[in-house]
């Protein structure tokens, strides 16, 4: 209840000219962002600067740079911003043929180069104003999860590192082997020696990104040695075309590391542990008609990746 007097003083509108004052770093870029007379965006950053007894913008120069304070603010404003949008764009009754909402999904490439496009297809189908924002995560975001899907719609992640969330399995995959035709280290079948002799290319190698079948290559007494780390599947092929390195990226896309020149692909000499990739949402989302409709296109999309090509893709 104490929050209530201080929240009753504020007006919306501060919260839109702060978001555009934290990205502009200018009043006048600013004012011309929100279609604002200078004075009228002057005035509201006056009121933020009494707010939160801080200047927000300070002047260095010929320029203005974000305090300390309005460092950490940026991304807590453009949450709270993304949830008011939110909030008034609900509608009582909601027809996706009408719609113009935006879904963001935050995910990894692969992810978006699989079931991404199958979702934006379906959806151009459904509900040709629907847009959807797909933005890729990282360890960070990942990390924070809780928090990051209070404002986006959902995050796409296999099972293992995410807990305490709604999620709907959508399919599962296998993982290849990709190397260098150039690599005459490697024949035509993998060897566990060849595995532990050769350098490695990983997508992602902290304690809480990672893939599972790289984890597996630990558990079963290989210790990679990794040259280069790209937090990128679709990049990987690319570091390793004319090196000895091995990597390991899923089996749905094996056609694309294939087309990559210099690339081959191959079976891995163990029976690696197939990934299952989830749709996960905050449960503040579980009763939004419009959130249902889009959990609907994602299971949808995911019989269509399961049907496409790519050794072990199926349906969950």
């Amino acid at each position: 209840m104490t929050d209530q007097p201080l929240l009753s003083r504020l007006d919306l509108n501060l919260l839109v000219a702060l978001d555009a004052l934290l990205t502009e770093r200018s009043v006048t870029r600013a004012a011309e962002r929100l279609h604002l007379s200078q004075p009228a965006l002057s005035a509201s950053l006056a009121r933020l600067r009494t707010h939160f007894n801080d200047p927000i913008l300070a002047r260095r120069g010929n320029t203005y740079e974000l305090t300390p304070l309005a460092l950490r603010l940026t991304e807590h404003t453009t949450t709270a911003l993304d949830a008011a949008r939110r909030v008034f764009e609900s509608q009582a009754i909601w027809t996706p043929h009408d719609s113009t909402r935006e879904f963001s999904i935050y995910g990894s490439d692969y992810g978006f180069a699989t079931i991404g496009k199958a979702v934006s297809r379906l959806a151009a189908q459904e509900a040709p104003g629907v847009r959807f924002r797909f933005m890729l995560h990282n360890p960070s975001i990942v990390d924070d999860a809780l928090n990051r899907l209070r404002a986006a719609d959902g995050m796409v992640i296999p099972h293992g590192h995410l807990t305490e969330l709604p999620y709907m399995d959508l399919w599962r995959d296998g993982w290849v082997v990709v190397a260098s035709e150039s690599n005459d280290q490697v024949g035509d079948v993998l060897t566990m020696e060849t595995l532990g002799l050769l350098s490695w290319v990983f997508t992602f190698q902290t304690r809480t990104a990672f893939t599972s079948a790289a984890r597996q290559l630990q558990q079963l007494g290989i210790e990679p040695r990794v040259e280069a780390v790209v937090e990128s599947f679709l990049a990987l092929p690319h570091f390793i075309a004319g090196t000895d390195r091995l990597g390991l990226i899923q089996a749905g896309l094996s056609d694309y590391a294939s087309s990559v020149p210099g690339i081959r692909v191959l079976q891995p000499p163990f029976d690696a542990t197939p990934v299952v990739n989830a749709l996960w949402w905050h449960p503040v989302h579980g009763r939004d008609p419009e959130h249902t409709w889009m959990r609907g296109l994602f299971e949808q999309a995911a019989a269509q990746v399961s049907e496409g090509p790519g050794a072990l893709v199926e349906r969950v």
